[in-house]
């Protein structure tokens, strides 16, 4: 399976990948309607201060065994067969941020999303942008990355 892998000595810390991530999960696809959408999407990679304050891309590692998958009291987070992938069904989600709890890797924030129906925030991790990659495209935060910190 082919999977995203961060090279964070590699991160110059301009976050295009975190605004790609948002416009690739947003309704209309595109950068500038997307800052018009309501709620506006959220990005689910996060490009922190690494241990000597380089820039970090921090997204979701699709553990196997995944604490999130085996904590959800609903069934939300599931595991895509073909790709490998830890999902969240977003309709499913209480955002009871037991997921987040387990994450060993701070991957699981909050977000109000359309999918979730009434508003309320929930549970957003990376789902390997698997629209894109049935596509054949690579995931989005890839594309944007000029210096190679995230490779697929």
């Amino acid at each position: 399976m082919k999977q995203v892998v961060v090279h964070p000595e590699r991160c110059v810390g301009c976050m295009q990948c975190m605004l790609a991530c948002a416009t690739a999960h947003s309704r209309s696809g595109s950068l500038f309607a997307a800052v018009h959408e309501s709620p506006r999407p959220g990005p689910r990679i996060h490009v922190g201060a690494g241990r000597f304050n380089e820039g970090f891309p921090n997204r979701c590692r699709h553990c196997d065994p995944a604490p999130c998958l085996q904590v959800c009291p609903t069934g939300a987070i599931t595991r895509d067969p073909d790709q490998d992938l830890v999902l969240v069904d977003q309709s499913r989600c209480i955002g009871c941020a037991t997921c987040a709890i387990v994450c060993p890797f701070d991957a699981v924030t909050f977000h109000a999303t359309a999918a979730s129906g009434n508003g309320h925030p929930v549970a957003t991790k990376c789902d390997g942008c698997l629209h894109l990659v049935r596509q054949g495209l690579e995931p989005a935060c890839v594309e944007v990355c000029k210096v190679d910190a995230l490779t697929y």
